[in-house]
């Protein structure tokens, strides 16, 4: 089992920067089976030309002095067109509205946005949205009169303040630039990094997960990936398919602090919607969410969006136009958003390492060995049950 010790170590040796091309397991490694054809690397990144960038902040140990640390905390980016100002038709939904993410009332009326993506912790937001206004700018403007390429940036958060001294505001424009500057495609990490270096998930060690499917629509093979920043649920609570893990490990690595947090989720696709068909494709986050055993608690502002990178035509300077799914194919594309957040979910767990901060408040990893017993029980049950 991974120790505490270990981590302070780690602390000890790294107080710059949190490796965010860390290799870590994932939940398929622990013989946790899934429903669904994942993609080449089953990562929101398996969808073409979309870019994820990190930034991770770990700094400090100890009691907390705000302003000073200890610092667990950072950005995450998603650049649905990669480093381009191209459209993209979105949607949301609100879960539960304990939190925030800017530029919705945009999404609501227009169903569309261009550029970044990003997440952070509460109290980042508005720093997060300003440096991707104006990255946005830098790289897009025309530096005319009306120049609106700074945009509405679309920034999430959760609340990591139980590790991280939340009130130092140490998230920073440069670490945004940073973190746009550095995405790509490709393997995506997980756990400990970016927005989701401090967040908690289920009573243990959360962050930052993801996952993706492959489907196949008439003649058509299209990728539905997922992200997400996971800070929330109790312990009691958590399920890993189908299985009460929560309950069987409810008194295993407790952490002396509990808390409940919120979910932030993107949803990306290369399938052609459009802006009202995302908006249902939002609403099926919270099905996979359900599925790891939340009941969308009243203290976790869980917030989704959807989006698609299957662009807007234009047919002329009055006039767009734009293919898109019917109602029944649409079936498709929510099963594989339901599967690929629950795998996203269960990923974080898996791949997030135990991490001490704020006044030595702990929370500890998955603990790998009895997951994996359990489970393989579990398989062996429902092989001898299917033989019998």
């Amino acid at each position: 089992m991974r120790k505490i010790r270990n981590i302070i170590i780690v602390l000890l040796l790294f107080t710059v920067v949190y490796a965010d091309s860390q290799t870590t397991e994932r939940a398929r490694d622990w013989g946790i089976e899934f429903n669904g054809n994942p993609g080449t690397n089953n990562a929101i990144t398996d969808v073409d030309r979309l870019e994820v960038g990190y930034k991770t902040l770990i700094t400090g140990e100890g009691k907390l002095i705000s302003g000073k640390g200890p610092v667990r905390t950072g950005v995450t980016v998603i650049l649905p067109k990669g480093k381009t100002d191209a459209e993209y038709t979105v949607g949301y939904f609100v879960f539960n509205g304990n939190g925030e993410v800017t530029g919705t009332s945009f999404i609501k009326d227009y169903g569309k946005n261009r550029g970044p993506i990003g997440i952070t912790n509460t109290y980042s937001v508005g720093v997060v949205r300003d440096a991707i206004g104006e990255w946005n700018t830098m790289n897009f403007g025309t530096g005319g009169e009306h120049d609106f390429s700074f945009g509405l940036p679309i920034v999430g958060e959760t609340f990591d303040g139980s590790l991280n001294d939340i009130n130092g505001l140490h998230v920073k424009k440069k670490h945004v630039f940073e973190a746009l500057n550095n995405a790509s495609g490709g393997p995506v990490a997980e756990g400990n990094v970016g927005g989701g270096t401090g967040m908690v998930c289920y009573w243990f060690k959360g962050g930052t997960g993801t996952s993706s499917r492959v489907v196949e629509i008439g003649e058509q093979t299209y990728t539905v990936g997922v992200l997400v920043q996971a800070n929330f649920g109790y312990r009691s609570r958590l399920s890993i398919r189908g299985i009460p893990i929560g309950e069987m490990l409810k008194d295993t690595l407790m952490p002396g602090k509990k808390q409940d947090g919120s979910l932030i989720t993107v949803v990306a696709t290369d399938a052609p919607l459009t802006p009202s068909q995302l908006n249902l494709v939002a609403k099926r986050v919270t099905l996979g969410t359900a599925r790891t055993g939340t009941i969308g608690t009243s203290g976790s502002g869980d917030i989704f969006l959807a989006l698609s990178t299957a662009g807007i035509g234009k047919k002329s300077n009055t006039e767009m136009q734009m293919n898109y799914l019917t109602d029944r194919a649409l079936n498709r594309i929510f099963l594989a958003t339901v599967q690929a957040t629950e795998e996203a979910i269960i990923n974080t767990l898996v791949a997030a390492e135990d991490m001490v901060g704020v006044n030595d408040n702990a929370f500890y990893a998955l603990p790998k060995n009895e997951v994996v017993r359990i489970v393989d029980e579990y398989n062996k049950l429902c092989k001898k049950f299917m033989n019998d």
